[in-house]
């Protein structure tokens, strides 16, 4: 493995193995993994945000390399669909194919081996990706209910399924009001005033945004301790498979039919080699299909990425 690789990546195998011994030896209760979570979602990722792109103008954003990426998931997404056929299992298993952790793994990741150019590409399109594919696939999976309460072939899901302009307008409100990208959305709009942060506040922000990507890393580590994958295993890898290499390559190949390259080309192609994020697990726990699979398929994922995702840097080159 080439030096720079090895050095961004190894911090992070170290960090999840850590939170995976604290959470096998009972250091940290399953119970407990919540109250993180939020600690990390609501206090530390909101700041981080916010401090990363309150020093961004309008003006720097390029859009081109998100374009490709999601000219990919619709590529994976449509695909996993006609493959499987079009009801709420598909649909899951479609967002499974689709859907990076690039939050929890992205953020610290991509900061470690591409420094603040790197995070603002990946925040360009952390901006955009809950919204654009939770909010398809939740329109998806509500088509897909009432396709299959139609059919009679629904048998778990025991609510009537909304209209869908009154489901794109909630999907479209709660993945704004969410702590990701409403502090992206405001630092971008405060970056534009021209002020700046005052350093009585800054400070602690600074803090606050150091110490989310330790703890996320932990975190997932946490997770993977107390996650079963049981015999789903097989099925797990396969999906597995396509999310941490099949997507990638086909964002690299987006990219370089779209002239994209340099860091946003390979902060890209690293989003896509993301692991399955959890948000997959909370559509199949809330639509009732492929739970033990999504939750099975979210740990394979985390643990192949280790491997899969020093592949992929190696394909796209030395960080800066």
């Amino acid at each position: 493995m080439n030096p720079p690789v090895f050095v961004s990546l190894v911090p992070v195998v170290l960090l999840i193995a850590a939170g995976f011994i604290a959470g096998h030896a009972g250091w940290i209760r399953p119970q407990a993994i919540k109250d993180l979570s939020n600690l990390i979602f609501l206090l530390l990722t909101p700041a981080l945000l916010f401090r990363t792109m309150s020093r961004v103008r309008v003006e720097q954003l390029d859009f081109k390399p998100v374009a490709a990426y999601f000219l990919a998931v619709i590529i994976l997404f449509g695909g996993t669909l006609l493959v499987q056929g079009f009801n709420r299992r598909a649909a899951v298993l479609a967002l499974a194919n689709t859907f990076s952790n690039t939050v929890m793994i992205g953020i610290a990741l991509v900061g470690l081996m591409y420094g603040p150019a790197g995070l603002v590409t990946l925040l360009t399109l952390v901006s955009v990706h809950s919204l654009v594919l939770l909010t398809s696939a939740t329109v998806v999976l509500e088509l897909a209910v009432a396709y299959e309460q139609k059919q009679g072939t629904s048998d778990e899901v025991t609510t009537a399924p909304r209209h869908p302009v009154v489901t794109v307008l909630m999907a479209v409100k709660n993945s704004l009001l969410h702590p990701v990208p409403l502090p992206i959305i405001a630092g971008l709009l405060f970056a534009q005033t021209g002020l700046v942060i005052p350093a009585v506040i800054d400070k602690p922000l600074e803090l606050l945004a150091n110490a989310f990507g330790p703890l996320a890393l932990v975190l997932v580590g946490v997770t993977l301790a107390n996650t079963p994958v049981g015999r789903h295993w097989r099925q797990a890898l396969l999906l597995s498979g396509v999310k941490n290499l099949l997507h990638p390559l086909l964002v690299f190949g987006l990219c370089r039919l779209l002239g994209v390259g340099g860091v946003p080309m390979a902060v890209m192609v690293v989003a896509a080699a993301l692991p399955i994020g959890a948000n997959v697990f909370l559509f199949s726990q809330r639509y009732k299909v492929a739970e033990e699979l999504t939750t099975a398929s979210v740990a394979v994922s985390t643990v192949l990425a280790l491997l899969t995702l020093t592949l992929v840097l190696l394909l796209v080159g030395q960080p800066v």
